[in-house]
């Protein structure tokens, strides 16, 4: 039976969790397989390595410590910025997610975590960075990269 290698294309399902439990995303949920090429940075490096190795119809609980997920939290991605940055038609709440502008023009996506004084915190971290995540994982099905499919599970 063929076996998920650098370079193939792969079909999988998915959940993923936190420590706790508390699930973040679900491919199973909306009832379709996710689709991406080992090796392309395509998802975060823990699942690819996870996914290496396994056959169609394999099913298999992998932990992914922050180095091979998001990244740990980091500092220097929470800024306080005035108020009157903000863009005037935009009453900043905490939680809300904004688009902050950089200088090159590339827009990040931060979220709002404190509103005091005429100052606002944002934080431009990925929202699980700093997390350690755990994924259910089934590999549904394996293409070679020839264009031809090796194995497809019902």
């Amino acid at each position: 039976m063929a076996t998920a290698q650098q370079g193939d294309s792969v079909k999988v399902h998915y959940t993923g969790k936190l420590k706790d439990g508390t699930v973040f995303d679900s491919s199973r949920e909306r009832d379709e397989a996710l689709d991406f090429t080992i090796g392309e940075g395509q998802v975060i490096e823990g699942f690819e390595e996870a996914v290496v190795g396994m056959e169609p119809g394999d099913e298999k609980t992998a932990e992914i410590p922050p180095a091979d997920g998001y990244g740990p939290r980091r500092a220097d991605l929470v800024v306080e910025v005035e108020k009157q940055r903000i863009s005037e038609d935009v009453e900043p709440q905490v939680g809300q997610q904004l688009q902050l502008r950089l200088e090159d023009g590339r827009q990040v996506p931060v979220v709002v975590t404190k509103v005091e004084d005429g100052q606002v915190t944002i934080d431009a971290n990925h929202p699980l960075a700093g997390k350690d995540l755990v994924f259910e994982i089934e590999l549904i099905s394996v293409d070679g990269g020839d264009g031809e499919s090796k194995i497809i599970t019902p």
